[in-house]
């Protein structure tokens, strides 16, 4: 047996688990994901929205599924109610409408929470993976303990490099997590929200002055820039 080969498959499924976990996880965006494993009855059989309809996201907040024949509009809006994703969908008799209603501070940090709780769930599994592997060469009486020391090491190399992508995979869900722009003044008070551990700044954006740490909005100036109304954004940084 390849014991090195089996632990890594295990700890790649505790990766693939994460990653699956991890997109349940809104943060505050309209994301087509939110509605991977809803299947609409259609004609007698169960279909995934995505092969029924051209979903988009026109702005942060909303998501857009138009359906290729206008009669599933019903069905598709009848499946996203019945699966209780936590929003509410109308139509307009051309597309069902999903709107993500904005995130207050407190619903931020439980985010951030359940983020921090999945990625510790997968190092629990990678360290399951880890100790399955080591007992499995500790009973195999035809390794010597020279073989049986290197394979242990092999081991801890691979918990150490799918720990490292854990924490990544956090690390990218929980700034996902920590600020999100709507690009309009509508709002924007609400939405400059700073995280606790970094230097705060005031920024001034549509006349409104917010502490927000500069990191914070720095690793979001790419996202601001895709929105048009929000191009000029940050107007400057006061210390």
């Amino acid at each position: 047996m390849d014991y090195i080969d089996e632990a890594e498959m295990q700890m790649m499924k505790s990766i693939e688990n994460l990653e699956a976990r991890l997109v349940t996880v809104r943060a505050g965006r309209a994301s087509a994901s939110m509605l991977n494993g809803i299947t609409v009855e259609y004609y007698g059989s169960n279909s995934p929205i995505n092969a029924l309809a051209n979903i988009t996201v026109p702005e942060a907040r909303q998501l857009f599924i138009k359906p290729f024949d206008k009669s599933a509009i019903k069905d598709i809006e009848r499946a996203i109610n019945e699966a209780n994703i936590g929003i509410t969908p109308t139509n307009n008799g051309e597309m069902v409408i999903l709107t993500v209603p904005e995130l207050t501070e407190e619903t931020r940090r439980n985010y951030v929470k359940q983020v921090s709780e999945m990625g510790e769930q997968a190092k629990i599994a990678l360290r399951n993976a880890r100790q399955d592997a080591n007992n499995l060469i500790k009973k195999d009486e035809t390794l010597t303990e020279d073989e049986a020391k290197s394979l242990t090491e092999d081991v801890q190399e691979l918990i150490n490099k799918y720990n490292k992508i854990v924490d990544e995979k956090i690390k990218e869900k929980e700034k996902d997590s920590e600020i999100m722009f709507i690009g309009t003044s509508r709002g924007i008070e609400n939405d400059l929200v700073p995280r606790a551990g970094y230097e705060l700044k005031t920024v001034e954006a549509y006349g409104i002055s917010k502490k927000i740490s500069f990191k914070t909005l720095s690793n979001n100036l790419k996202t601001l820039k895709g929105f048009g109304e929000a191009k000029k954004i940050v107007k400057e940084f006061n210390p």
